[in-house]
């Protein structure tokens, strides 16, 4: 077996190769993927001999990023789980959470959004694989012949600007890959159970997701953006390293709802937003044009 001189976070490394990002960091169980020569990559990633290779754990903005874009995915597979006519979107991570558009006969309730966190719960106890393959156009085509919507994304490969409107995160200049979720991984009754076109990287297991995401609500969204486009249903959710860091932050969304001005200013009876002037005109009632003039006041002087 040949040796492999790799710089692995800042310290140069003789190793025996092939070597992945999960053998060098087996013991890290914080790790989620690497950046290899500045690229983030897979930890499954064979490390080519000379690589600069940095570690990414699930606490960084990188690593929260993998975290939540491995989660978009478990919510897209429960979904057609419970729905198996609904077709799939786009799935980007976003700020402190991520968000699934999907194209459904009819909206998702909030007793809808429950059932499928059960199913992803169940998903993630599972620990299903992530599998990375890279494929041509043509086999891409073929896997994904009953979602409309990534068959688009598929012809926009290679096109300037296919970064924007989320479809980033599944195409972009580079080639075509798509995850496979994988039931029993590495034994001889392994079975995929589902896929979906992404650009990765993702974590190693859904078991890594752990119990620190959960299902915020859901909205109507523009297919990419555009209102001449059909209206798809968004599903948001929030993904954390741990259970606490969840709590921590549906603590701090609970506060600042409770601190937001337009619920205080209607129970303080200072302004309101009439639906005739529109949602983001302001009407101040006598209170609040008192609180208002003494403000400008205050700035004048």
């Amino acid at each position: 077996m040949s040796e492999l001189t790799l710089t692995v976070d800042g310290i140069a490394h003789r190793v025996e190769g092939p070597v992945t990002g999960a053998a060098l960091f087996a013991e890290r169980r914080e790790v989620v993927a690497v950046r290899v020569d500045g690229e983030l990559r897979d930890l499954a990633a064979d490390l080519a001999d000379g690589a600069v290779v940095e570690a990414v754990t699930n606490d960084s903005p990188d690593g929260l990023a993998v975290v939540r874009h491995s989660t978009a995915p478990v919510l897209a597979q429960a979904v057609q789980e419970v729905d198996p006519s609904a077709r799939l979107g786009i799935g980007p991570p976003i700020t402190d959470g991520f968000y699934y558009d999907f194209d459904v006969a009819t909206p998702f309730t909030p007793d809808d959004l429950r059932s499928i966190e059960k199913v992803m719960q169940r998903i993630v106890r599972e620990g299903q694989a992530f599998r990375r393959w890279e494929l041509s156009e043509d086999e891409a085509r073929a896997e994904l012949a009953a979602e409309p919507y990534k068959l688009e994304l598929i012809g926009l490969k290679g096109t300037p600007g296919s970064d924007t409107d989320g479809a980033g995160v599944e195409v972009g200049l580079g080639g075509l890959t798509i995850y496979q979720n994988v039931r029993g991984a590495g034994r001889e009754s392994e079975q995929v159970v589902w896929q979906d076109l992404c650009r990765g990287p993702h974590l190693p297991s859904t078991r890594l997701i752990g119990n620190g995401f959960q299902l915020l609500r859901s909205a109507a969204a523009y297919w990419r953006g555009s209102e001449k486009n059909p209206q798809l249903q968004r599903v948001y959710g929030t993904a954390w390293p741990t259970k606490d860091e969840l709590r921590a932050y549906l603590d701090r969304q609970a506060e600042a709802e409770r601190r937001d001005h337009r619920k205080l200013g209607n129970e303080l009876d200072l302004f309101s937003f009439p639906d005739e002037i529109g949602s983001g005109l302001a009407v101040f009632h006598p209170k609040g044009g008192i609180v208002r003039m003494e403000m400008e006041e205050y700035s004048r002087r």
